[in-house]
């Protein structure tokens, strides 16, 4: 009886022991080695996982997408998991309009002025606001537009 409760025993520990699962391979961060190399990625992400470059991003240009599975082909790997996005250009003008008419028709930013451009998806804000939180409000307005890529903002108070 003893004996065969140690088998048993024995048994059910070799199981245990084999359905652990093997270490997941731990990533290398390559960002910074593709950032240098100078890509005109937005939210460049680069890393190595078990001899797979895996890159994320998005692009406007198809070819700068694929620059950077050319990148990673000139640092010696084979195995590359190219996710860059290639993205429409933006719209400026619809931007514009959108953002005008967002920043006109929010009542905590009566009593401001806005001029309002917009260049590739980043728009550039001016004018006058009366308090430091409408400045901020204005900008994060502006930031969830869509196609708005970056927010620079010159508003002063009066």
């Amino acid at each position: 009886m003893k004996l065969s409760a140690a088998v048993l025993s024995l048994l059910l520990a070799t199981a245990v022991i084999a359905a652990k699962p093997a270490s997941a391979p731990q990533p290398t961060d390559l960002t910074p080695q593709f950032r240098a190399a100078g890509l005109a990625i937005d939210r460049l992400q680069a890393f190595e996982i078990g001899g797979v470059v895996v890159i994320r991003g998005r692009s406007l240009d198809r070819n700068v997408a694929e620059d950077a599975g050319r990148f990673a082909q000139s640092l010696g790997y084979t195995r590359i998991a190219n996710l860059v996005q290639v993205i429409p250009p933006p719209d400026d003008a619809a931007i514009e309009r959108r953002a005008e008419r967002e920043l006109s028709t929010h009542r905590s930013l009566d009593g401001c002025t806005f001029q309002v451009d917009s260049d590739n998806g980043i728009v550039r804000v001016a004018g006058h606001v009366q308090h430091e939180l409408q400045k901020d409000y204005a900008i994060e307005l502006l930031r969830n537009i869509d196609g708005v890529r970056e927010v620079h903002a010159d508003l002063q108070r009066h």
